[in-house]
């Protein structure tokens, strides 16, 4: 399974043969399925899901994620918190987050899924990349102030998060006086952005220690990290749809994530620059 995953990941990192990638995910899950129960690896077959929905989306086939995901965990519930928060970007990105509007609310709603460390984030993006986006102010209000949000926010970013609501909707109101006419396109094209520099650099970063990695890819460990880093990867270089400033506490994970990554491949990179210096 692990050299399956780290097949599927070459495929799609350095090789961009996204069609070939989603085939060995697919294999791969059909693989972990065959086993029993008990001996499944969580990581492991979150990890082919990951990947697979990233080489979904690079074939524009993003419509079936949803469906190919439920497949493998079979109710919206059980979907790990970092598939559920690509699959919130994913479809936000494409400007129809009404499509999985409704997977996310079961999600959230589920009362197991309330202890999982993931849980804040799927909340907030909820908020900001569906129901903002698709003018649904009141359940957002509800959201923030209900069960759901008590668990997920602390009292500031309650606070702020009702002023964004506010402010979204005033805007709403403005721009939109006719409440007959939806702005979602409008919304739609305001989350989308270009990639900066700091993520230009990431991805080369990326790059070259999955070099390096591939060397010696046996080890549990350096499996965990690369797991890691191809997350990192598809959630803030391929799929973030929104600005640091108009994506209040994702953009704090980001910061805290560029001085995590600096702290540890600091040393490697530097050093990989003076060689080619040489």
């Amino acid at each position: 399974m692990s050299g399956m995953l780290g097949t599927a990941a070459e495929q799609m990192m350095l090789h961009r043969d996204f069609e070939a990638a989603f085939d060995t995910c697919d294999r791969g899950l059909e693989s972990l399925a065959d086993m029993e129960p008990e001996s499944r690896c969580g990581e492991m077959k979150a990890g082919f899901c990951i990947l697979g929905i990233q080489a979904l989306a690079e074939l524009n086939q993003w419509r079936d994620v949803l469906s190919w995901v439920l497949q493998q965990y079979e109710r919206q519930e059980k979907i790990p918190p970092e598939i559920m928060q690509m699959c919130i970007l994913l479809y936000s990105k494409v400007g129809e987050p009404a499509l999985v509007q409704e997977a996310a609310k079961r999600w959230l709603l589920c009362a197991s899924n309330s202890t999982m460390t993931g849980f804040g984030t799927v909340a907030e993006l909820h908020l900001l990349h569906i129901l903002i986006p698709l003018g649904r102010t009141d359940e957002a209000r509800e959201l923030i102030s209900g069960d759901v949000g008590r668990g997920a926010f602390t009292e500031d970013q309650r606070q702020t998060a009702l002023d964004v609501v506010e402010e979204k909707e005033q805007e709403n109101q403005e721009q939109n006086p006719n409440p007959g006419i939806s702005p979602d396109s409008e919304s739609a094209a305001e989350v989308i952005s270009t990639q900066g520099a700091v993520i230009r650099k990431l991805e080369a970063l990326l790059k070259s220690f999955y070099r390096k990695l591939s060397t010696s890819f046996g080890s549990f460990s350096l499996q965990r990290v690369f797991l890691a880093a191809a997350l990192l990867y598809m959630l803030f270089l391929r799929l973030d749809p929104a600005l640091p400033s108009s994506f209040i506490w994702i953009s704090k994970l980001l910061q805290l994530l560029k001085k995590t990554w600096s702290t540890m491949f600091a040393p490697y990179y530097q050093a990989l620059t003076h060689s080619k210096g040489l």
